[in-house]
């Protein structure tokens, strides 16, 4: 390590320490050098770790913390760090913290005026969205699809609208209910990324209309496998159509008001033309 590494390694510091999401050769130097000279790495696997650093030839001690134990074992975590000790966080794969544990750790560290240094690295998402086609100066990420229908349907209304790229990752297991339920939501025109097996053999990264990919994806059993993020094209509105959020909130209305006076309130809080709101209620209710 460098005369600067050595330095900062005499303050007891929690490093965030990404490590690669497939090809072990995209680990960094530093990863490498941290993950080596730190007392203690908390990993969400220590099975899975284990591998890793056996493929360095790295012998740090590690210490399980995972979705189930860390508010409990952050505590003991931070006691560590107080009496003097450097430890790594890791999770089995990308960036902590991100669909991953760390969240509770990194918190109370600050909290308790630890000093935590992140280092850059591996994280499916912007690998994703990087190589996607997709615009990527707005996007946001959500994270895991819930794993009910109505639930996931309802994340996709919430999101209709939305102009950013949206990114979802999503398992293998899941992936037919939860195209099935965005094209309930979205319809089949809506652009969709299927990108699976990042960084590893069968890397496949794959954009189409929503209906095409879906057919795209039944033709071959094998793209159903591996981990996966989905990127969904950003809503862009048609000037002269009606936000779907205005439209939903006129359904509701409508089961309980006259048409009329249902367009009116609706039109007032969405700031959209009120006779443009009643047309699509005749027409669609």
């Amino acid at each position: 390590m460098t005369d600067a590494n050595l330095s900062e390694r005499a303050l007891p510091t929690l490093y965030i320490v990404p490590t690669p999401i497939g090809n072990l050769a995209d680990i960094t130097q530093r990863a490498l050098e941290v993950l080596a000279n730190v007392d203690l790495i908390a990993a969400e696997d220590t099975r899975h770790t284990a591998r890793l650093l056996s493929h360095f030839s790295i012998s740090t001690k590690t210490f399980a913390l995972h979705e189930h134990n860390e508010q409990q074992k952050a505590a003991a975590l931070i006691n560590r760090l107080q009496q003097g000790q450097s430890i790594a966080l890791v999770s089995d794969a990308g960036t902590p913290l991100i669909s991953d544990p760390g969240y509770h750790l990194v918190t109370q560290c600050r909290d308790a005026g630890i000093r935590v240094v992140p280092l850059p690295g591996a994280c499916a998402v912007v690998t994703a969205l990087s190589a996607s086609g997709l615009p990527s100066d707005r996007f946001s990420f959500e994270g895991f699809l819930p794993p009910k229908t109505k639930a996931r349907q309802d994340t996709f209304r919430d999101l209709a609208d939305d102009p950013r790229t949206l990114i979802f990752y999503e398992s293998p297991h899941r992936i037919r209910d939860s195209l099935a339920d965005m094209l309930a939501v979205l319809g089949p025109e809506r652009r969709v990324v299927l990108a699976r097996e990042l960084t590893k053999t069968f890397e496949t990264i794959h954009g189409a209309p929503l209906g095409a990919l879906i057919e795209w994806l039944n033709e071959d059993p094998n793209r159903l496998k591996g981990e996966m993020v989905l990127l969904v094209a950003g809503h862009r509105a048609d000037k002269n159509a009606l936000p779907q959020s205005a439209c939903r909130a006129l359904g509701l209305l409508a089961a309980e008001l006259p048409l009329k006076k249902a367009a009116a309130l609706v039109a007032e809080l969405y700031s959209v033309k009120k006779n443009a709101l009643y047309k699509w209620g005749l027409e669609n209710l």
